[in-house]
């Protein structure tokens, strides 16, 4: 535990859960769109973000996050003219999210490309955030650790490809955490590897150029 865990992070607002963990959840979004512009976003809001968004500011947290912002930026109090002026539509939806976390926001987002993206996660408590589906497949990471999700299609030797290439060419890559998210055999499956540091240059274009693997996004700590 450090001074952080106690005092709580440096931010604009009124509550570390409904406000800077409200930004992070966002900012992981951001990274998802890997430097497009979001131009349409709907979030569904679950338990206690859908009964107080408006008066904790959840709303301007998440948009602030998604546009890049930090929890100390002060732009936070005027997210939604700053959104608004930037093309940005958007709604929030007050929903039940069936065995969610009570502060539980899922954002989907489609950029200026026409790209759609869905990033689902919980602010559980002191500005932590808790990731637990990114496309629809679930996930399990914390935004504390630089993260690479590998979407790729299941077929043997997929992982295999993507643990060697980190062994033979990146061994000084050191793994936090691996894994895998395969809702259907033989479909789309998600690797989601947590990291310590950065990873080297040219790492994850390496990863984007294996066979079967579909997509790379690196999400930086957030």
């Amino acid at each position: 535990m450090n001074v952080f865990d106690i005092i709580g992070p440096i931010m604009i607002g009124p509550s570390s859960s409904h406000t800077a963990g409200a930004v992070r959840l966002g900012r992981v979004a951001n990274k998802m769109l890997n430097g497009a512009k979001p131009v349409d976003v709907t979030i569904d809001l679950s338990g206690s973000f859908a009964r107080t968004y408006k008066g904790h500011g959840t709303d301007r947290a998440l948009l602030a996050g998604i546009l890049g912002y930090h929890s100390y930026s002060e732009e936070i109090r005027n997210m939604l003219d700053i959104a608004k002026k930037d093309g940005v539509h958007y709604k929030f939806v007050p929903k039940d999210i069936p065995n969610a976390h009570p502060n539980t926001a899922r954002i989907n987002i489609t950029d200026d490309k026409g790209k759609k993206y869905e990033v689902q996660g919980a602010s559980i408590g002191g500005g932590n955030i808790r990731v637990d589906c990114i496309n629809g497949k679930k996930v399990d990471f914390t935004g504390e650790y630089n993260t690479i999700l590998i979407f790729h299609k299941d077929r043997p030797g997929a992982i295999a490809e993507v643990t060697n290439l980190m062994r033979e060419k990146y061994s000084n890559v050191n793994i936090g955490n691996f894994r895998l998210s395969r809702p259907v055999k033989g479909g789309e499956a998600l690797m989601t590897i947590e990291i310590d540091g950065l990873p080297p240059e040219g790492m994850v274009q390496d990863m984007r150029n294996i066979k079967n693997v579909t997509n790379v996004i690196l999400i930086r700590v957030v």
